[in-house]
């Protein structure tokens, strides 16, 4: 990834493609909530672009500028999560499974378009290094926002995927907020200590390798 603080207009564009992704994975949860049987997103006003109803001062602004700042090798947020009451879904258990990999899929889709776009300006000897660089930052955030959240780790959506498949106890017990709390720490300390990133970085770098290259 190039240096971002290096170019300004490519800090303000990455920062653009981060917020509309996250933005967009989060309006995909109420969406497709609210086409399975419940409201609760509609009636928050969360189902919009507008980024000021997403924007979590913590996840969405300080972290991914004190991440660019530091130059780290990645770049990481999340915005408000929308609400939803997955006791209002029509089919409970299969709703809130596609409620959940409704955001994953969005990301996904994300990525494969942005991948699209870079094989068709590159076939066609279209466009400049900085649009390579914006469709491959893209790429590479939308395939990190995917994989990230397919960690069965509250709070994320991979443990709601699992709430899901497992017996409703299991349900119950990962949207508590006392297991998210503690997943979080949990989730953190593996991002503190690089061990998430030696499975993430593998799969990312493989589907990058397969998009792009």
């Amino acid at each position: 990834m190039p240096d971002l603080l290096s170019q300004p207009i490519y800090f303000i564009i990455s920062l653009f493609i981060l917020f509309f992704s996250i933005i967009l994975h989060e309006v995909a949860h109420g969406w497709t909530a609210e086409k399975l049987g419940d409201p609760t997103a509609r009636i928050a006003g969360r189902i919009t672009l507008n980024p000021i109803s997403h924007v979590d001062l913590f996840g969405t602004i300080l972290l991914p500028l004190m991440l660019i700042l530091l130059r780290s090798n990645f770049i990481i947020g999340w915005a408000k999560p929308v609400p939803v009451n997955f006791y209002r879904l029509r089919n409970p258990r299969r709703d809130t499974l596609l409620v959940s990999v409704s955001g994953i899929v969005t990301n996904f889709s994300l990525a494969v378009l942005a991948s699209l776009l870079w094989r068709i300006f590159h076939y066609f000897s279209v466009g400049g290094i900085l649009l390579f660089q914006v469709l491959y930052f893209t790429v590479s955030l939308n395939l990190l926002l995917c994989f990230f959240n397919l960690i069965p780790l509250p709070p994320l959506d991979g443990s709601k995927v699992l709430g899901a498949i497992f017996p409703r106890a299991l349900g119950r017990m990962i949207y508590d907020p006392q297991v998210n709390l503690f997943g979080t720490f949990i989730l953190f300390a593996l991002l503190g200590t690089g061990l998430l990133w030696r499975v993430l970085d593998p799969v990312i770098g493989f589907f990058l390798n397969l998009f792009l290259f």
